[in-house]
């Protein structure tokens, strides 16, 4: 049997919450504006006197809840206030905008307008469409407040969502981490964003929100007087020093630690840093940087702090405006503790993000770069080119300018930093896609791995268990994890291709009446110049080191005798460099070969730095990099200019095309490619295959070490059955 309602109790209830929003806004507003807030209020409760929320409460505790967010969490004016209690009314009610400008204003009809198109395009709406959220940001163009009281709305909404069906539960929690969580951190509302995430988390992911929010609740107590015993030498200091301030513990969101378990990999315990304090300086505009700097020494002489983890958005303040030092030290036990100092301006500015700017711009602070970002939205609404795909795109690359999010295939996100390009994201995923990538497709089209990211993108990673790590990757990888992931697969390449390397120099050696001893190794590495034995093996491995190479070798300790004796009658022999004949000039990025000729303005000789510059008559003249005449050419004409460098001829990559003929048979190819990938130190650059009646003809073009590297794999090829002719063309 369902209770009867207690109307009395239910507007003593109504009343109770009337005054508590008047406190909220006490300091601010004068006896004028609560007569309008008062006019507001009892005509918000008439025009709601019949209606009921799903939880079976009356519908007006919403609007009082919405207004009371606005005051006091966001700190927002009469206006605002005003306009969330009637924010409902003109969608719900029989009251129409015309009512409302009529005992309000212009200012607030407009507001409301606003919001009455947002419930319109959101909460009548099954999904989140690019366009209604088009016309939602239309609503910037008239007023930032119609975004904020929306925000307030939100957030109401997720605070009392248990009492919606499943369904709408997620609809709701999606749409608010997708958009609103990310709207409350580009408008400076840490704490907002903050709730909005965990409460997002709590209905879309509600077994893995409990979980964490027990283990809080455990650790709570322990927390607690950790924090207490971590800041009470800090405080001693700060007081001694006559600093007025306030310290206090601050919990680690449910959100962010979900995070930090799903992107380290690591448990609960482990999460890096739980424990978190805030101290807050009050101090005038002028002395809050020195001031927070010097709580930043005083802090830094009682824990270290790890160096990796500073964060000065005081001397650089993040676009939303968020000022604050953030650094994170070592306490005892081994635990490390996350510090934030601030001064009061800018703990008003973290917590109430809009508001407190509008405040503090009076006061001719910083430029306020909320307001060139509202800008910024506008000009994109105001673009009639732009379509409502491209429109969202751009707003969410507005949203956060030094991440992206992207998504996986099954719609998880990744946050990556900007930049970004798709093996990053291949990284991010697992270390084992990322050496086994060979493709990415990025919102359903194939692009290259070296294809930069943009916030919203979807991934999905094409592997492979022949792929394997290439030097070349490091020229593009953005974030440090696959920097380093890509550096150890490509170490452990190279010793299984050193294990190999050393067979054959040891077949090699016995071939040529050598025996591979470790005095041997030491010679073969100087005399290679290999620096050490995994890296001679890895060349012998690669095919680097010619037969030729090795018979010298062979042939220069067999005169060894001979040189000793030698040595002890005229002295050890002057080593010799390699002759200006040895040494050539590449050019470019791909290390080009063409022709030149040596500049008599400096002479360059070989190890100069050096550049080229292409003459109009004489092609190619190459100069010194401090040439009398460099600076005057690199002025005036650095389309000419050319970056050039010195090489061993040895050295040097031959890219060379093999054109392939022969009968047209299944898996031809593949046997062909099986062949090149195989065989160790050849990039494919290109290949262009065509069947006609039964014929086949290819041309690759590859990049090779040296002529007797590709002698051997000619001669490898030639062995594949259905092959009739293969020719070789070098490209220099």
């Amino acid at each position: 049997m369902i209770d009867p309602i207690d109307i009395e109790k239910e507007n003593k209830e109504i009343l109770n919450k009337y005054r508590k929003l008047l406190r909220a806004c006490s300091e601010k507003i004068d006896s004028a504006g609560k007569k309008e807030i008062r006019k507001a209020f009892n005509l918000a409760v008439d025009a709601h006197k019949n209606m009921r929320r799903k939880s079976g409460e009356p519908f007006i505790y919403h609007p009082l809840a919405v207004a009371h967010i606005a005051a006091k969490e966001v700190g927002l004016g009469k206006t605002s206030i005003i306009c969330a209690l009637l924010h409902d009314v003109v969608e719900d009610t029989d009251y129409t905008l015309d009512d409302i400008n009529n005992v309000f204003g212009k200012k607030t009809t407009k507001i409301i307008d606003g919001l009455t198109k947002i419930q319109e395009v959101f909460d009548k709406n099954v999904s989140l469409q690019a366009e209604n959220f088009r016309k939602m940001l239309l609503t910037l163009s008239d007023d930032v407040r119609v975004i904020l009281i929306k925000l307030c709305d939100r957030l109401h909404n997720m605070r009392t969502l248990d009492s919606m069906p499943k369904a709408k539960q997620l609809k709701i929690a999606s749409e608010t981490l997708y958009l609103y969580a990310p709207l409350a951190h580009r408008l400076g509302l840490y704490p907002m964003k903050t709730e909005l995430e965990d409460l997002g988390l709590k209905f879309t992911k509600s077994e893995v929100y409990k979980a964490i929010a027990e283990k809080l609740q455990e650790t709570k107590e322990e927390r607690r007087k950790y924090i207490l015993k971590f800041s009470k030498p800090i405080k001693l200091k700060l007081n001694e020093q006559n600093i007025n301030f306030s310290i206090k513990g601050r919990p680690k969101s449910i959100f962010s630690i979900r995070n930090k378990i799903v992107n380290k990999g690591v448990d609960f315990d482990n999460v890096f840093d739980k424990f978190a304090v805030r101290i807050v300086v009050d101090t005038t505009l002028e002395k809050e940087k020195s001031d927070c700097w010097k709580i930043y020494s005083i802090v830094t002489d009682f824990y270290k702090p790890n160096p990796d983890r500073l964060r000065d958005w005081i001397s650089t303040p993040k676009e939303n405006g968020y000022e604050s030092l953030h650094t994170t030290v070592m306490g005892e036990d081994g635990k490390w503790v996350e510090v934030q100092i601030r001064s009061k301006r800018m703990d008003e500015i973290a917590e109430k993000g809009y508001a407190a700017h509008w405040k503090y711009k009076q006061q001719g602070s910083k430029e306020n770069s909320l307001d060139n970002w509202i800008e910024k939205i506008r000009e994109l609404l105001e673009n009639p080119e732009s379509n409502a795909i491209d429109f969202i795109d751009d707003f969410k690359m507005n949203l956060y300018s030094g991440e992206i999010y992207i998504f996986t295939p099954n719609g998880d996100l990744k946050t990556l930093p900007k930049g970004a390009t798709a093996l990053d994201f291949a990284f991010e995923i697992h270390t084992d896609i990322g050496i086994r990538c060979m493709g990415v497709k990025v919102n359903g089209k194939l692009v290259s791995l070296s294809h930069k990211l943009n916030s919203g993108d979807q991934v999905e990673v094409i592997t492979s268990s022949k792929q394997r790590a290439s030097n070349d990757w490091l020229r593009f990888v953005k974030t440090s994890r696959a920097k380093s992931k890509i550096k150890s697969a490509l170490k452990e390449d190279k010793k299984k291709i050193a294990i190999i390397g050393k067979e054959i120099a040891e077949r090699k050696l016995k071939h040529l009446k050598l025996k591979l001893s470790d005095k041997i190794e030491t010679e073969l590495i100087k005399h290679f110049k290999s620096g050490d034995s995994l890296e001679l093996y890895f060349r012998f491995g690669t095919g680097a080191i010619a037969n030729t190479e090795i018979k010298n070798f062979v042939n220069l300790k067999n005169r060894g005798w001979y040189q000793t004796i030698k040595n002890k009658i005229y002295g050890p022999p002057v080593p010799k460099f390699p002759k200006d004949s040895e040494k050539i000039i590449v050019f470019n990025e791909e290390d080009e070969l063409l022709d030149y000729k040596l500049a008599k303005c400096c002479n360059p000789i070989p190890g100069d730095h050096i550049f080229g510059f292409l003459t109009v008559i004489e092609g190619i003249k190459v100069h010194r990099s401090d040439c009398p005449n460099a600076i005057q050419m690199r002025s005036n004409f650095s389309y000419r200019i050319l970056p050039g460098k010195w090489v061993n001829k040895q050295e040097i990559d031959f890219v060379a095309t093999i054109n392939l003929k022969g009968i047209d048979r299944l898996g031809l190819m593949n046997k062909v490619t099986q062949i090149i990938s195989n065989q160790m130190n050849v990039n494919i650059k290109s290949m262009n295959i065509t069947t006609e009646d039964g014929l086949f003809e290819g041309i690759i073009t590859l990049k090779v070490h040296n002529v007797a590297f590709l002698k051997e794999l000619t001669k490898k090829l030639e062995k594949v059955e259905s092959i009739t002719s293969i020719t070789r063309t070098y490209k220099h």
